[in-house]
């Protein structure tokens, strides 16, 4: 049952992104510190409208001359995600493009060719559906606890609504403004290397 909630949630989202043509979809994102992790991951849950799905993620970062490129490594397949934001604290937009790979090894090894590789993040991610939002909560190796939202945009509406939106949810969850980065968790691992 919950699978089929969330895949029908995926479906609308693919049907309002295919509706957009020429325009990659975007989102409004805010991530900070999860200073109490499993106190945020009990506020989500009671907000969710899908159960929990915890997924294992692997990120490879490539070097790009604009815009990040990572290749996500799932249970059974990879996406690979190119997308745009800026590096501010706070509510932001990212424009994103994903594909689908049944290949990763091979895709990962022509980007090293063509690119070379940034890093890698691994992590493991709580993920709940509230509304048009996705809630994720990681926990990302080397690094330590964190909460992302993202406020997946409907066509026609405003930045200022979806930061709305992450805002009385951030509100919600109980994280505090001082507790907002910036940045991708590549770029926070290239500092505490």
């Amino acid at each position: 049952m919950a699978e089929m909630k969330l895949f029908g949630w995926l479906r609308g989202q693919i049907n309002r992104w295919s509706k957009r043509i020429g325009t990659l979809p975007s989102n409004i994102e805010i991530k900070a510190w999860a200073r109490n992790f499993e106190e945020i991951k009990s506020r989500a849950e009671k907000l969710s409208d899908t159960p929990v799905q915890v997924i294992a993620q692997e990120d490879t970062f490539f070097n790009t001359p604009q815009g990040r490129l990572k290749l996500r490594r799932l249970t059974d397949y990879a996406q690979l995600i190119y997308y745009t934001r800026p590096n501010q604290e706070g509510p932001k937009r990212s424009n994103y493009h994903i594909t689908r790979s049944d290949d990763p090894e091979n895709l990962k090894r022509v980007l090293e060719l063509a690119y070379g590789i940034r890093g890698v993040v691994r992590k493991t991610r709580y993920l709940y559906l509230v509304g048009q939002t996705r809630v994720h909560l990681d926990d990302v190796a080397g690094l330590g606890q964190f909460m992302e939202l993202e406020v997946v945009l409907d066509e026609g509406q405003s930045d200022s609504e979806g930061q709305k939106i992450a805002e009385d949810l951030m509100s919600a969850l109980g994280v505090e403004w001082k507790d907002l980065i910036e940045g991708a968790y590549m770029d926070l691992l290239e500092t505490t290397i």
